[in-house]
């Protein structure tokens, strides 16, 4: 399918971005306007973009429907002040609730059921609910078009944060079961950081490594080995040495699947769901 985006209609365009750029995380924004009034709301335009300074943006984006603006947008132009609240799974219903379209004035806290608590460095209040809370200066507000669903880039800086103990490991960290933090897909849907969702990809920061075309020929063009496999594979720094292959030939087991090439690579296919890549690469090496 050959999709020329001006030709999508403002609501198609809308769809197609949502269902295929996520999951996105949630901010939960909660500003004041200058009569002291509280608005709190959900935004799914987020993310963070650098850490020096801390450069955190989300949009309140124009209504496509009639090209007003958000409360959001409105407050943080009279105070340039956001806390801006993780969303988990046990407050995600009541944000969802939050997102009603209520008249300017009403507390989504009190509608949604939130506690207000007070912040340290900002006059937005943050949300008890959440298990981590950035308080944020507005830094700039930068209005892409003007144009009904355009977007409004709220540039924060984060002067204060705040955590609930519980989700981080013994390491310190913050661990992505603990926190449990949920993020949106097209229309209805979401997903969830803990669970089965979650997986690890070791990222290849303090080695270099050698790279799917580094590969024998027969295991590049496997028809057992998907991408991922390659991928995991083409991380290792050096493949098996000879002397390490011949030890393995001693294997009886082993010396069965270099007879084979589908037994062979699907036990390699095995071994690296194991994470034992380095013995998948000498399944892999083995010649009958």
């Amino acid at each position: 399918m050959e999709i020329d985006a001006a030709k999508l209609s403002n609501p198609e365009l809308l769809k197609l971005l949502q269902s295929g750029i996520n999951p996105r995380p949630i901010a939960f924004a909660s500003t004041i306007d200058k009569e002291g009034k509280v608005n709190l709301s959900p935004f799914s335009f987020y993310n963070v973009f650098g850490i020096n300074p801390t450069t955190i943006i989300f949009s309140p984006a124009r209504r496509g429907r009639d090209n007003t603006t958000k409360h959001t947008l409105e407050n943080v132009k009279e105070v340039p002040e956001v806390v801006i609240n993780v969303v988990n799974y046990s407050m995600v219903q009541q944000m969802s609730l939050s997102s009603t379209e209520y008249p300017k004035g009403v507390n989504e806290f009190e509608k949604a059921g939130f506690t207000a608590v007070d912040s340290l460095k900002v006059k937005p209040p943050r949300v008890k609910e959440s298990p981590l809370q950035f308080e944020c200066k507005v830094r700039e507000i930068i209005e892409t078009s003007g144009k009904a669903g355009s977007g409004n880039l709220v540039v924060c800086e984060l002067l204060y944060a705040h955590a609930d103990e519980n989700i981080f490991d013994k390491k310190g960290n913050i661990h992505p079961d603990k926190i449990d933090l949920v993020g949106r897909l097209g229309g209805d849907y979401y997903t969830r950081t803990s669970g089965n969702a979650n997986f690890i990809v070791q990222k290849p920061l303090t080695t270099i490594g050698i790279g799917v075309d580094s590969l024998p020929k027969k295991v590049r063009l496997s028809k057992v080995l998907t991408g991922n496999d390659l991928g995991i594979l083409g991380n290792v720094e050096a493949l098996p040495g000879k002397k390490e292959i011949v030890d393995a030939m001693k294997n009886p087991m082993y010396r069965s699947l270099a007879k084979d090439e589908t037994l062979q690579h699907n036990f390699a296919k095995k071994l690296i769901g194991e994470n034992k890549v380095m013995e998948a690469l000498k399944v892999l090496l083995l010649e009958p």
